[in-house]
């Protein structure tokens, strides 16, 4: 693996391009945005052509202690970036990411790829297995990477085919979605884009969202910084859904490489009764489809596919507009350190739910500033 240069990294995201998969999170916007937590990101290249080559990571480096030391923990989010059906390049690339792990002296390095591993629901008549990620599931195994208890991104999410027409992406949608998408427009609700010097009325809105569905969201500055960097590189719009000129909902749309991705969402507790969440869903993908998106990622469906998940609400919600179930291979971790990575892996629930709980409060705390 070749590591890139500063001078190299403005054309990361050319790079990127070449491959059909390669996700928003793997790009330099988002590499610029980590900064703000403590992350510091590495450009790696796998092939000796600079111009074409065989795969590609963006690797983001974080310390963390642990008994007072302090160690480095690596992360790869929705990368490397490979043609995955190729099998020399995949050993390739894992033989890389290993090496890195090695020469950092990390605790681990964490991959999450979106290699599917299948589409519906699992012990359905609608499930398909994908044979491609069945087989790199076992060769990860095999060199003794672990699936990883901390799951970053979202493992499973539905996709809509925007190549269809809007007659017919409506068409297949449940009849009370498309019920409701109506119903919204005949009772006034009308959605717009955004500009930028609106994020700060998003925030406040995600934070109330963020209350009342019980997650937990970072400082202001955080979102404000990544929203804004991504719109002014034209990888992200605001759409937001008003009725009587007042804002009631809000979506960021990011985009890049023929996917448009739903990632930030947030509401008010305001007209819910007249069902604009349907509305600016729909507008969102329309606006897709003009964008050049070939599909629609409405961001996250459950790790499990029943209601004792916490996201079986949302999923519900997710599912009227008749998107494909699409499961991925989720996050995986390969330590030289397992000492280190188990004491590692026992202390993060704490802390985590640590955190979440002070989140919370600071979450509750913004909403009255």
């Amino acid at each position: 693996m070749i590591r890139l240069e500063a001078d190299q990294i403005p054309q990361w995201n050319q790079l990127l391009l070449q491959f059909p998969d390669a996700h928003i999170l793997q790009t330099s916007q988002w590499a610029e945005a980590k900064k703000q937590n403590g992350w510091s990101p590495m450009y790696f290249q796998e092939g000796s052509d600079p111009q074409a080559p065989e795969g590609l990571a963006l690797i983001l480096r974080r310390q963390v202690s642990l008994a007072g030391v302090k160690f480095s923990v690596l992360y790869a989010p929705k990368g490397p970036v490979l043609n995955w059906d190729d099998q020399l390049s995949v050993s390739r690339m894992l033989d890389g990411l290993q090496d890195i792990c090695r020469q950092e002296k990390a605790i681990f390095i964490k991959i999450d790829p979106d290699v599917l591993l299948g589409t519906g629901i699992p012990g359905t008549e609608d499930e398909v297995p994908a044979p491609q990620g069945l087989a790199l599931q076992d060769e990860l195994k095999r060199r003794g990477w672990q699936y990883s208890q901390d799951q970053i991104q979202f493992r499973n999410t539905v996709l809509l085919d925007l190549r269809k027409s809007e007659d017919d992406l409506l068409a297949g949608m449940k009849q009370k979605t498309r019920y409701n998408i109506r119903l919204a427009a005949r009772k006034g609700v009308q959605v717009r884009q955004g500009k930028v010097a609106e994020l700060p009325i998003l925030y406040k809105m995600y934070a109330e969202t963020a209350v009342r569905d019980g997650f937990v969201i970072r400082h202001p500055d955080y979102y404000l910084n990544t929203w804004r960097r991504f719109i002014e590189a034209d990888m992200a719009k605001i759409l937001i859904a008003e009725v009587e000129t007042q804002p009631v909902a809000a979506l960021i749309l990011f985009h890049f490489n023929g996917t448009a991705r739903y990632m930030f969402g947030m509401s008010t507790e305001n007209a819910r009764e007249l069902m604009p969440n349907h509305l600016l869903q729909w507008e969102a993908m329309r606006l897709a489809k003009r964008l050049g998106c070939h599909t629609y990622d409405m961001w996250g469906a459950p790790e499990v596919f029943d209601e004792s998940d916490s996201m079986w609400g949302v999923f519900r919600f997710k599912q009227g507009f008749n998107g494909t179930i699409t499961r991925t291979l989720g996050a995986w971790d390969y330590t030289t350190r397992p000492t280190l990575y188990r004491r590692y892996t026992e202390t993060l629930p704490k802390l985590l739910n640590l955190l979440r709980q002070r989140g919370l409060k600071a979450n509750k705390r913004s909403l009255n500033d």
